[in-house]
This record gives C-alpha cells, structure tokens and sequence, in this order.
C-alpha cells in the first residue's frame, strides 16, 4: 500500500490505559494539496477547528491523529493543546507548523496529555516509513475491532499513480458533511480547488451514504492529500484522467465507508437499503436514512426477523411522496411486499433465510418517480448498548 512521498509511523501518547500505539503521523515528503470536510456538529473539537483553518491554504505536509482523547469541548486550553501538538510535529519535521493538520478520537471533554504527545514527535519522525499504512490504521481505532484501510491503483495519462486511505469509526456515525476519521492519500497532481471538488464528489457516494446509529460526532474529518510524486500533468477539469482519478478516490472511500459499518459497534449484519422509484433524490436521502436509523427495523435485523411492517411504517413517517398501494419490498431478491400488500407467509420464510445472512440488500421501490439513493447500515445489538454504556469506564 504505497503511495509515492507519503510516510507513516505510530507511536505510544498515553491518552488512555492502551497496551497499543495512540498517536499516528501522516507525512508528505513534498508540499502536497489539501482539501477536507468536516464534521456539521455545532460543538466542534479543537483539531476540528484548527485544521479547518489550515485546509484553507489548500496545502499541506502532515497530519498528527490521535486516539483516545477527543479534545473536545476542552476550551482555550484545548485549542492551545491542538496548536502545541501541530508545532511540536513541525518542529521534529523540520517544516512549518502551518503545514500540520491534527485530529482527534476519544472522549470528550478530557485534555490531551500533552507530554505523552511530545515524547511520542521522537518515535514517530524517527519510525516513518512508506510501509507504515498499516500502523496508522492501528492507531486511531477507538472501539473499532479491526483496522481498515484500503488501496487503489490507476493509470493516469499513462503515468501509474496510488490511492490509499485509512478509517476509524464503529459507532456515533451518521456522517452528516463522517465518531469517524478518513485519511486519503494520492501522488497524483491536483490543484486543491480540483481536489476538494474530487473529495466532496467522493464522500457523497461512499461516507455520507453510511448510517450507523443516527449521530454525528464532535471530530469527524475526512481529508485528501495530493503530493504529485508520481510525477505526469496535472489534473485538468472533465479531462479523462481527472474523471477516473476520482474514480480511485471514490473507490477507496467506498471501500473504507463499508469497511465501518461491517465492524460498527457490536453490529452482526450489513445491511445495503435502496429506494428506488422516489419523486427526487432528496426525498430518497431523507426516507433512506430515517429507516436506517429506525431502532425497531435494526432490532428486527438483529434479531434475523423479516418483519416488513416496521420497515413500511418507517417509511410512512418520511417525508417522501407515494402512494401506500404502490410500494413494493423487497429483501435481496424476494419481494415482501407487491403494491403495498403483504405476499404471504411462504415468501416471508424465504426472506427470513437471506436475512441470516451477514450482509443482504433491503429495496423499496416507491413507484414515484426515478430518483434512487441508498444508504449502509447495520442491526442494533446488545453488545451495542454494553459497549456504549461503559464506553468511559
């Protein structure tokens, strides 16, 4: 998983009682652009604040992410600790602090501990690699199970170039720009009003289309680097080379988004829910998330029950137009419901059985029109609510 310039390292900060690296650094060995979108939750951390400030530039060399210790709502003195942890990173590298991004996981309202992110500048300039992806990965997972990461390669104008990208989130997840952190590297060259055009495009089909439990978090981030190490010309709007260069970082965004939702906080399915035949996308997007969300139809999910009635009064409460006997449900293949009516107790043990398995597509076709959206989700389980409810202790 190279990606040409870029470097990684993990290190150990101490935010919490970890046996495991919490402090991982991403670093460009040349200017890279920079485009990054971020959390829409009005109480922002302190990394969130600072690096929308230095996504402006629209160029970067660095990123310090922690774990452990969200810096939110944390004050003057959390912003102080966000700038202090982005300085002490420029000054092991040898480059500006204007050129450092930082972001944070973990629990809010605790202060960084900010010897431990010193002490760590050390191990971590003196640890970077291009073969380090993998402990970054490692790194920022909070109640993730599993690291997750993902890699693309294209041909751009004949010049071969890489995408990479690394994810933490399992749980507090309704992206809403996606409690998740994504970082995409690329060695194309791209001026960063193209690449945040790139970015937006990209995690509206892949970030903002997962659902896990309904809410946004304080830190979400999600950002792109561009370095140009892999040399050729620059991206040019609707040349052939930009469409399938983002079509790389979609794919890894894609990759990454499914990635959080297969290991979403004690999720046992994954579940692709579509609407299909709705008035216009908007109300797709709105029906498709409300039923996502919906506690009763991710407890039926859970429970391996096909209990069509929930999914269809999730729907009724949205705001999208059909008529009720036009509505047809179908689980993978098998079709539930036929305009809007119940098809027997045969077909229902049929859906059951797909439902057993660990992931399966849920449709609804409204018959309203063409519009379609879908979103990725997962059941609500018990281990959900264990893990949440002793998250800080």
């Amino acid at each position: 998983m190279r990606v040409k310039g870029f470097k990684f390292a993990s290190a150990r900060s101490f935010q919490k009682k970890w046996d495991r690296d919490d402090v991982a650094l991403i670093y460009s060995e040349c200017e890279a652009a920079l485009a990054g979108m971020f959390t829409r939750n009005k109480f922002k951390a302190a990394p969130v604040e600072l690096s929308m400030k230095r996504v402006e530039r629209g160029r970067g060399r660095a990123v310090v992410i922690n774990a452990g210790c969200a810096n939110a709502c944390t004050g003057d003195e959390g912003l102080s600790d966000a700038e202090a942890t982005a300085e002490a990173a420029a000054s092991a590298l040898g480059i500006s602090s204007e050129e450092v991004l930082v972001a944070s996981t973990g629990v809010i309202g605790a202060r960084l501990n900010m010897e431990g992110i010193r002490n760590a500048m050390p191990v971590l300039t003196q640890g970077l690699s291009p073969d380090n992806l993998s402990k970054v990965s490692r790194a920022i997972m909070t109640t993730d199970t599993v690291p997750k990461r993902s890699f693309e390669e294209t041909e751009l104008d004949g010049v071969r170039c890489n995408v990479a990208g690394v994810t933490k989130g399992a749980g507090m997840i309704r992206p809403n720009m996606a409690t998740m952190l994504a970082f995409i590297m690329a060695d194309f060259i791209a001026v960063p009003e193209l690449l945040a055009e790139i970015l937006r495009k990209a995690v509206d089909g892949s970030f903002h289309r997962i659902n896990i439990d309904g809410d946004t978090s304080t830190n979400d981030m999600v950002l792109l680097m561009a370095n140009g190490a892999a040399e050729g010309a620059p991206l040019e709007q609707g040349s052939k080379a930009c469409r399938t260069a983002a079509e790389a970082v979609t794919k890894v965004c894609t990759d990454l988004a499914k990635q959080m939702v297969m290991d979403g906080e004690g999720a046992t399915k994954f579940i692709d829910l579509r609407i299909k035949g709705a008035k216009n996308e908007c109300e797709a997007h709105q029906a498709a998330h409300l039923i996502s969300e919906s506690k009763l139809v991710k407890t039926a999910f859970f429970g391996e029950d096909a209990n069509w009635g929930r999914i269809l009064a999730a729907l009724g409460r949205s705001e999208a137009s059909f008529s009720p006997d036009e509505v047809d449900l179908f689980v993978d293949d098998i079709c539930l419901v036929r305009n809007g009516k119940y098809q027997g107790k045969s077909v229902e043990t049929d859906a059951t059985k797909v439902l057993k398995n660990r992931s399966f597509a849920v449709t609804l076709d409204l018959k309203a029109g063409v519009a379609e959206y879908n979103v990725f989700t997962s059941d609500l389980s018990i281990d959900y609510v264990k893990i949440n409810a002793n998250y800080r202790t």
